[in-house]
């Protein structure tokens, strides 16, 4: 196995690599940081072992290096850079991602919020998630020492005795309510990320959840957004969803029924291999294969897509906070490349048990769509690198946030959010 050096000589500061390790494929991107945008240089990808991923997470962290090698080179070449700072994305059912809310009575409300008790009370609300997420995954895994790590951290909203204000700084008041969203993941899954950036000779600035990167690759950096909508990133292995409500990420739900999924359903039912199969699946949609082909492979993976369609309505059934969900949902990811996976949403009534004031409407995310990153290698052609994209997002904020923090309210929430 081939490992990059350990020296990555004239590394420049303003390049950023985001590395998906996707169950099916590793996509890498290197970038280059100019102002307020994000300029893509450099695209590489390597498909992985069925082997390598389990469920979205690493399960042979020596394959997936070298997999993660092949796809950086490739993105290095293009670039003609070697990028050292990276984010990497981190998905799987064991991800958990939560809006809290947390209600503060100021011991002096006549005295004006300042930036340490903002500070105090984010710690408080963190602790709190923190306690939540290890709880959740010690019931799931029957591991109640399970150890995990704070990977995101977004403010959603901030009330000040029943107020809605974007800047809570100055302002006196009795009670604070802050909603904050939280990403926590177990400490196995971290260190075999963490390993892999090691191999690879590469500063780990952020481990990001990856629905979490999905919905910054839409958001971007307006303070002030309004975007709105629920975002499905459909992988190999799971399916990833964040709802996103006028600028803030309210919570993310991973379930694991994936691309893979239906694949398998198609080789068990036609009696294919697995890669023979694969390639059906990939062409049901094109006219390259004979109708009586597409309608068998058509009726074999119905029945998973029934369970999908489950899935998509249960993790969308937890969001109970929630008046109303978004009327629009927005698909990337490889396994929502499925036209069947698509019909679903389009042609049923899946939608109609949940708090939807009416019908949502479905598409695509496009490259062209995620805010801020402009591509300069003409590879970025679809859905499916809206994840890489949306780590390149967090990899600015980190960095941005590490190096040149400003006076704005904003700023100074990032950087105590910093994780």
């Amino acid at each position: 196995m081939l490992f990059k050096s350990k020296q990555k000589e004239d590394a420049n500061d303003n390049f950023i690599v985001s590395l998906d390790i996707g169950t099916e494929f590793v996509k890498a991107l290197v970038a280059e940081i100019d102002g307020e945008n994000i300029n893509v240089i450099g695209v590489g990808r390597a498909r992985q072992s069925l082997s390598d991923m389990h469920s979205g997470a690493i399960a042979d962290i020596s394959s997936v290096i070298h997999n993660c090698e092949t796809a950086l080179i490739e993105a290095e070449d293009q670039a003609g850079i070697q990028a050292r700072k990276a984010v990497i994305g981190i998905a799987g059912e064991l991800v958990k991602g939560n809006t809290s809310t947390i209600k503060y009575r100021r011991p002096q409300p006549n005295r004006p919020l300042d930036d340490a008790e903002m500070e105090f009370i984010i710690e408080k609300i963190q602790e709190r998630a923190q306690i939540k997420a290890q709880r959740e995954i010690a019931l799931e895994t029957g591991n109640k020492d399970a150890e995990v790590k704070l990977v995101n951290s977004a403010i959603v909203g901030i009330h000040i005795d029943g107020y809605k204000i974007s800047n809570p700084i100055g302002f006196q008041g009795k009670d604070i309510a802050v909603q904050i969203y939280t990403a926590f993941a177990p400490m196995v899954h971290i260190s075999a990320i963490e390993r892999v950036a090691n191999e690879l000779a590469l500063d780990l600035i952020a481990v990001a959840a990856e629905p979490f990167a999905v919905a910054r690759s839409v958001i971007g950096t307006d303070s002030s957004s309004n975007f709105t909508a629920i975002l499905a990133d459909v992988g190999g292995g799971t399916t990833d969803i964040a709802v996103v409500n006028d600028g803030g990420v309210e919570g993310t739900k991973m379930f694991g029924i994936g691309g893979r999924s239906f694949t398998n359903q198609i080789a068990n039912e036609m009696n294919l291999s697995y890669k023979n199969a694969e390639k059906l699946k990939v062409n049901l949609s094109g006219d390259k294969l004979q109708s009586n082909i597409v309608q068998e492979a058509t009726e074999a993976i119905e029945n998973t897509l029934d369970v999908w369609i489950s899935g998509v309505e249960l993790a969308l059934s937890e969001f109970d906070n929630l008046d109303y969900l978004p009327n629009r949902v927005l698909l990337c990811g490889g396994g929502a490349s499925l036209q069947g996976l698509v019909d679903k949403l389009e042609d049923t009534d899946w939608w109609k048990d949940l708090p939807f004031n009416k019908k949502p409407k479905i598409k695509y995310i496009q490259p062209s769509e995620v805010v801020g990153i402009n591509d300069g290698t003409g590879k970025l052609v679809d859905h499916t690198f809206i994840t890489a994209m949306g780590l390149l997002r967090v990899a600015y904020d980190t960095y941005t946030g590490n190096e040149n923090v400003g006076d704005s309210f904003k700023d100074k929430l990032n950087k105590i959010l910093r994780v």
